[in-house]
């Protein structure tokens, strides 16, 4: 087996929602095989210390600072990933948003700024990442995050299940108009994760009866995550775009 097919090492990629959770454990992994990461959002100071440590550890990491939901802010994210590193390879739309209200008290504007951020941000970013393969003429390969909410519907997260439904769709719409230009899109919809912010949010209780729902019988981890994303940015995934793959530990059926 060629293993240089796997690698990612010499690759540049942009991670959204790089500065916490999910996004900061797929850019450590990244990084920590050999590729040059740009992590992304709106917060600087979640961003300087994921970009300090992925340095301390000796990887090469900048970062940007990018509301998703604003084409001229994506543009200066792509922008930036090619000055720092002279190229793009590889987007991950790691990004999000959500909000706990049923659909008959959210407002238009809610419903709106939810949309906005997991639908409008992954079509802005791709398009920019798109963009910018065309003019290399290098290919390259964008993965997008969903959540099994987007299979199942969320009762009282309404906006982001349907907008994560979205996402899964303009995969597969992606893949087939880009595939002319090299360009692979692939989507991982992901179940539980068990990520800082939800140490703080669930109790152990919860927590527990979450993980039952699993075949597995646990949470996954952002570096279970990392890794299916390093092999559809890697070479050893070229004859695989549209794919929309769960990345969940498997649903317990059992009665």
């Amino acid at each position: 087996m060629n293993q240089k097919k796997f690698s990612v090492e010499g690759k540049v990629a942009i991670v959204t929602g790089g500065g916490t959770g999910v996004g900061a454990g797929i850019a450590r992994e990244f990084a920590a095989n050999g590729a040059a990461v740009l992590i992304a959002s709106r917060k600087a100071e979640n961003l300087e210390k994921v970009r300090d440590q992925i340095r301390k550890e000796g990887g090469a990491c900048e970062f940007q600072i990018c509301d998703v939901r604003a084409p001229a802010a994506v543009d200066e994210m792509i922008a930036a990933a090619v000055r720092h590193f002279g190229r793009l390879d590889v987007l991950i739309n790691n990004h999000g948003a959500s909000l706990k209200i049923p659909s008959l008290q959210l407002s238009p504007n809610a419903w709106k700024a939810i949309v906005a951020v997991n639908l409008d941000g992954v079509f802005f970013c791709s398009c920019a990442a798109a963009r910018q393969f065309i003019e290399q003429k290098t290919g390259g390969s964008i993965i997008n995050i969903s959540s099994e909410a987007s299979l199942t519907g969320f009762a009282i997260y309404p906006p982001y299940a349907a907008a994560k439904a979205g996402v899964n769709n303009l995969t597969k719409t992606h893949s087939a108009e880009w595939a002319q230009y090299g360009i692979r899109v692939n989507c991982l919809i992901l179940g539980p994760i068990e990520t800082p912010a939800w140490e703080l949010l669930l109790d152990e209780e919860t927590k527990r009866r979450m993980a039952a729902t699993r075949a597995l019988k646990r949470l996954g981890t952002p570096e279970e995550i990392a890794y299916p994303c390093i092999f559809l940015a890697s070479d050893a995934s070229s004859y695989i775009t549209g794919a929309v793959i769960e990345v969940c530990g498997g649903v317990d059926t059992n009665p």
